[in-house]
């Protein structure tokens, strides 16, 4: 569990680089830039967002929200990165190892793709092809040696997985042939930018590629 708990805190350290933000707001921004975390409830953020403030990675202070919270005399907390989490936020975005290649994190890294070097960019696009191409190989040969056995609905219900993960291959060529020629990632029909704001969530083909994901 601890690695998808980091995928949370990687997610809500790169929300609060933009601005400081309550717990509702930053619950909203996660649930767009988290496919796999659209259902994140406030008992998943709060634990994550109180570690995070224990390991003074954040901070949180009191904020009157609205005038109604003036009369009530309630305050929201507002939570902001301290210079450790900016800190541990660059290394995060400047590494480009085999877990940023995992379809979580990737998520997450492509969604701050704004925030990150080009190189280093590149690197996670390439792992992340060779990582699916690998996949690929293995889905067909799975679905070679049971497709006899198959009924007709679990026959297409693996081509569906294939033409996805050909899919994002497909769209991942694209950005990695963009990167290389520095322009702007502009991917026609895929509604996905290196340079737009962080809760345009990446392509989420491989999610549901994998057989046991079925």
């Amino acid at each position: 569990m601890r690695a998808r708990s980091d995928v949370l805190d990687h997610a809500i350290l790169g929300l609060l680089h933009g601005s400081p933000m309550h717990g509702y707001e930053l619950r909203k921004q996660l649930n767009l830039v988290l496919g796999s975390f659209r259902a994140l409830s406030y008992g998943s953020l709060y634990p994550a967002l109180r570690s995070l403030a224990e390991r003074g990675l954040i901070v949180g202070s009191d904020a009157v929200a609205d005038e109604r919270a003036v009369a009530s005399k309630r305050a929201r907390i507002v939570y902001q990165l301290t210079a450790a989490g900016k800190e541990l936020l660059g290394e995060v975005l400047g590494s480009a190892g085999p877990s940023a290649w995992d379809d979580e994190e990737f998520d997450v890294r492509f969604a701050f793709f704004a925030q990150t070097d080009a190189e280093t960019r590149l690197r996670i696009l390439e792992g992340r092809r060779t990582r699916l191409t690998e996949r690929l190989e293995l889905v067909r040969q799975s679905f070679a040696r049971g497709r006899e056995r198959m009924d007709e609905y679990t026959s297409e219900l693996q081509r569906h997985g294939l033409d996805q993960v050909e899919r994002e291959v497909a769209w991942l060529d694209q950005l990695i042939d963009t990167e290389r020629a520095g322009r702007p990632a502009r991917t026609p029909g895929a509604g996905h930018s290196a340079d737009t704001d962080p809760t345009a969530g990446p392509h989420r083909g491989a999610a549901t590629a994998t057989p046991k994901k079925e």
